[in-house]
């Protein structure tokens, strides 16, 4: 069986680095009860859609740890999962409708995760933030987790500090940007359909100041030979 967050309870850290709430968010980023659900309940869930989320709408890749869990059979669970045949893995995650784009890269990394998490914090997902003794702690443990890079590690610690009430001092700071209260910026901020929108409209006026700025432009040839001519005649 896997370990469980009490549904309305919010997940405490130990020690004195803890800020403690009486009540942890409901997630709400599959827009679909029964997938938010487990999203809630369960840390390897939510770690596993953090996983998937990418390059798929974020309703699909949320989804994905409740479509697995019917698939196999059984509650998630990190050492069921980190000692599956990997080709057999791959085969609940393409299984149509897939769990992602690339079902077999992602069942590969999701199986790596589910190995670190039995490795190194004995098969609990939830002890990857529980006892740190502050955010920059955290963030590494984050960070170090397959499928995490250093932007979504902000994103979900920004998550759990924001929802899941997991607040080691310096929480805010550590997610960077996406530790700011009141913003629209990533998933850590989706409490519902309305704010879902938000972070939608927040992502495409990203991408459009970008794609306006253009990419950098190489130096050409002669711009080169200008700039090693103009050097040599310092």
């Amino acid at each position: 069986m896997g370990r469980f967050y009490p549904a309305t309870a919010a997940v405490i850290l130990s020690g004195a680095a803890a800020a403690r709430d009486d009540f942890a968010m409901p997630i709400c980023l599959a827009q679909n009860p029964d997938a938010d659900a487990l999203l809630s309940r369960d840390p390897l869930a939510l770690l596993i859609g953090m996983v998937l989320d990418q390059q798929i709408p974020l309703e699909w890749a949320f989804t994905g740890p409740l479509t697995l869990t019917q698939r196999l059979g059984r509650d998630l669970d990190a050492a069921d999962l980190a000692a599956r045949d990997p080709d057999e893995l791959a085969k609940f995650f393409a299984t149509p409708p897939a769990l992602h784009r690339f079902p077999g890269s992602m069942a590969g990394r999701v199986q790596e995760l589910a190995r670190v998490i039995v490795d190194e914090y004995d098969g609990d997902p939830a002890a990857i933030w529980t006892g740190v003794k502050d955010a920059k702690e955290l963030l590494r443990r984050i960070e170090a987790l397959p499928g995490f890079g250093k932007q979504k590690a902000k994103i979900f610690l920004a998550l759990l500090g924001k929802q899941l009430g997991v607040r080691p001092n310096g929480w805010r700071e550590a997610a960077g940007e996406f530790g700011a209260a009141g913003s629209y910026k990533s998933v850590a901020d989706i409490t519902d359909g309305k704010s879902l929108l938000k972070v939608r409209e927040f992502k495409k006026a990203m991408k459009a100041e970008a794609k306006a700025k253009g990419p950098a432009k190489a130096p050409t040839k002669a711009a080169k030979k200008a700039s090693k001519k103009a050097a040599a005649s310092r």
